[in-house]
């Protein structure tokens, strides 16, 4: 019989937990985005771009992180693998909590390429492209959030031994592969927004 306790519930309802876990997640950044939670105090101008910055960091520690598990678990030294991944899934959480604060206290940038900078005379098609990164990497972090919880909740719930006859394994390749990609693509369009080219409020 399944214990009381809440890890004891999340071991039993995996799905039932990410589930939720999922719902949560999905309604703080909806309501970040429409302004319809206020819980971050307002941000300067300044701070919002020391947010991207931190951003930025944050997600290649995190895209590090969940590299380093995947070696690991290769490897099958479990024991690594389990903090290597605990770290990415922490790292991650504070992507989310700046990110948020910085929507729903300050102000998203939208890119702007201006006369002289690298391929200039090919805005269109190089702005296109940003978009397109952009979009594939929004799309893999709202996707990948399910996938990830339920790798993570299987993982802390049970032995090794145990997770041998879960679909841990599987979910966690489908995590690991759609958060690098996101990761990745995240970290990209940081420096072609920040670095490469302008940008301005929106």
């Amino acid at each position: 019989m399944a214990s009381a306790t809440a890890p004891g519930y999340a071991k039993a309802h995996p799905r039932r937990v990410t589930a939720v876990l999922s719902v949560v997640g999905y309604a703080l950044v909806i309501g970040a985005f429409e302004g319809l939670i206020p819980l971050f105090p307002e941000l300067s101008r300044e701070t919002v771009i020391l947010f991207s910055d931190l951003i930025a960091v944050v997600n290649s520690l995190a895209l590090t992180s969940l590299l380093v598990g995947w070696w690991f678990i290769r490897r099958d030294d479990v024991r690594r693998h389990r903090a290597a991944m605990l770290v990415a899934f922490a790292l991650i959480c504070a992507f989310l909590v700046l990110y948020l604060w910085k929507v729903g206290g300050g102000f998203e940038k939208a890119i702007e390429i201006r006369e002289g900078q690298f391929l200039a005379a090919y805005a269109g098609v190089v702005e296109l492209a940003y978009l397109a990164m952009l979009a594939v990497h929004i799309l893999l972090s709202v996707l990948a959030v399910p996938v990830v919880l339920y790798a993570v909740v299987l993982g802390l719930t049970h032995t090794p031994e145990e997770l041998r006859q879960t679909s841990h394994a599987r979910y966690g390749r489908v995590a690991v592969a759609s958060w690098s990609l996101s990761l990745f693509l995240g970290v990209v369009t940081y420096w072609l927004l920040n670095h490469v080219y302008a940008w301005v409020p929106r």
